[in-house]
């Protein structure tokens, strides 16, 4: 759908997410979200603070828009992606450290990716977030860039997807929605897409049997992270994020994704041109919302005027994605930890 097709209501929210500058909001960002009226905010490192300053931030950014359901989103996947850390939030192992666990003993690998992803929501939920941007659905291979390294639980495709839909009913099952990404496969990358744009050689048959595997597996995953990498077979011009082709043809016709589309952060060098010419590519393409997340308020001062509202498609997305949004259900978050710590270390301790 084009930018062109835009939702009927001028109330309607921006189809774009955006990053702030540090612990509290300033005067002038509150102004700037109060007028731009964005979809929802992004959270990290240089946010969290305390567990009482990042609540407080949550709340100020959905009053800055007037809408106490604005989506909060955040990067906590557990190992060295986690804007939360030691010692006011307690630390998570990486992916690769469960699918080594699931490799040898698949049932303790699969419930220490599911109290995984069911603690760190705990921990998110408390804090009023309600988006994670996890799991990693990456598949790396031999000689791959460590960007992705062992953010993914494994080189083994089928069981990535395994753990991958096993860490999704575990962020559900605490009350925040998951993120499934990088669509369709970012494991192959021999760069990092934050510096420069990675090229994939791999043809669509390959792709399909090992990279996209994953994907097919939670496409019924309500959000989804498309991203910066150029795949030569699909499209030898555009990355990803900015190619109709790879989202139409192969996102959502081939891996059957329906869900709300963000791009991976506008920020990010993979991408040619200014943030606001960014900002239209990714959206021409077809993602639904744009991810912007310097904090950096000339920037999004330049992009307001830019982006439009969201389309009545992902509106209407949006809206099916808040279906899977619940309570979170009973538990002992500390019981949970030390049944996760002793499925670690090995031990045969019965929760």
């Amino acid at each position: 759908m084009s930018v062109s097709s835009k939702a009927s209501t001028a109330k309607v929210p921006a189809a774009i997410v955006y990053g702030c500058a540090g612990t509290t909001l300033s005067p002038e960002e509150r102004e700037f979200f109060r007028a731009s009226n964005p979809f929802g905010f992004i959270l990290f490192r240089r946010n969290c603070q305390t567990p009482d300053q990042v609540r407080t931030l949550v709340a100020d950014l959905r009053a800055s828009v007037g809408r106490s359901d604005a989506p909060v989103l955040i990067d906590q996947e557990g190992g060295r992606v986690a804007r939360m850390r030691p010692p006011e939030w307690p630390s998570f192992p990486p992916a690769r450290r469960i699918g080594d666990l699931a490799a040898g003993d698949p049932e303790a690998g699969a419930e220490a990716a599911w109290l995984t992803a069911r603690l760190i929501a705990s921990m998110l939920h408390d804090a009023g977030i309600t988006v994670d941007c996890a799991p990693v659905c990456d598949v790396p291979v031999d000689g791959s860039h460590d960007v992705i390294g062992d953010r993914a639980y494994s080189d083994d495709p089928e069981l990535v997807a395994s753990l991958a839909r096993i860490s999704c009913t575990g962020f559900l099952d605490g009350g925040v929605l998951p993120v499934i990404k990088h669509l369709p496969g970012h494991g192959r990358a021999l760069c990092d897409s934050h510096l420069e744009q990675p090229r994939v050689e791999a043809g669509r048959a390959e792709l399909a049997r090992t990279d996209f595997l994953p994907f097919e597996v939670v496409a019924d995953m309500p959000l989804g992270m498309v991203a910066h990498v150029v795949y030569q077979e699909l499209d030898p011009v555009h990355p990803a994020s900015t190619s109709a082709v790879v989202i139409q043809s192969v996102i959502r016709d081939q891996l059957g994704f329906d869900g709300l589309l963000f791009c991976d952060d506008l920020s990010m060098e993979a991408l040619a041109g200014t943030v606001a010419e960014r900002a239209v590519a990714v959206l021409e393409a077809g993602c639904d919302v744009v991810l912007h997340c310097n904090g950096k308020l000339d920037e999004m001062q330049a992009l307001a005027p830019i982006v439009p509202p969201l389309t009545d498609a992902a509106a209407a997305r949006w809206v099916h994605a808040l279906t899977f949004l619940k309570p979170p259900g009973k538990g002992d978050p500390e019981r949970m930890r030390e049944r996760l710590d002793a499925l670690l270390e090995g031990s045969d301790i019965i929760a």
